[in-house]
C-alpha cells in the first residue's frame, strides 16, 4: 500500500529551511529531499498561499520561512496541504445494498472518525518549534552541530 508522505516531507523541508541562513533554492531543497525541484516548487507554492513561506526571485533568492515556528502546528501544515486523506482504509462500498455491509460501514466509519479526530487534535498540539527542539536535542546527543550531512546520518 502506498502511503502519502507529503506532510512528513513538508515538515522535513521546513526544519531544514529553519536551519539555513537565508533563502534556499528549489534545487537546494530538492537535493535535501532527494526529489525534483519541480516537486518542491509545487509544494512550496501551496505553503506560500498560506503565508508559511515566501519566495524571492533572482540571484540570492529562493524560499524562506515566513511564519512563527512557535505558533504553527502540524495541523496548520496538514490543512495547508489540503487536508489529505489520513487513512488508506475505507469501506468496500459507500452505498451498500446489504444490511450486513451497512452495519460494517457504520462501525468502521465511527472508528475512522474517532481516530481521525484524535490524530488531528494531536497535530494541533505539536508546533514546528517543538519539532525543531527535538531535532536539536538529537544532534546534541550525537555531539554534533547542524549540517546537512550529519542530519541525514542514521
Amino acid at each position: 500500500m502506498r502511503r502519502d508522505s507529503k506532510l512528513s516531507g513538508v515538515l522535513h523541508v521546513l526544519l531544514h529551511m529553519a536551519e539555513h541562513a537565508g533563502p534556499m533554492t528549489s534545487e537546494d531543497l530538492g537535493r535535501v529531499m532527494q526529489t525534483n525541484p519541480v516537486v518542491i516548487r509545487r509544494i512550496m507554492a501551496g505553503l506560500r498561499e498560506q503565508a508559511l513561506v515566501r519566495s524571492e526571485k533572482g540571484h540570492g533568492g529562493g524560499w524562506s520561512i515566513s511564519c512563527d515556528f512557535s505558533a504553527v502546528t502540524l495541523r496548520d501544515i496538514y490543512d495547508a496541504l489540503g487536508s489529505p486523506e489520513i487513512f488508506a482504509m475505507g469501506n468496500r462500498s459507500e452505498s451498500p445494498g446489504c444490511l450486513v455491509e451497512e452495519a460494517v460501514n457504520a462501525s468502521l466509519n465511527d472508528a475512522f472518525e474517532e481516530a481521525e479526530a484524535l490524530l488531528l487534535e494531536r497535530f494541533g498540539r505539536v508546533t514546528l518549534a517543538e519539532l525543531s527542539r527535538d531535532f536539536h536535542a538529537r544532534m546534541l546527543r550525537r555531539g554534533q552541530v547542524f549540517d546537512l550531512d550529519a542530519a541525514h546520518q542514521a
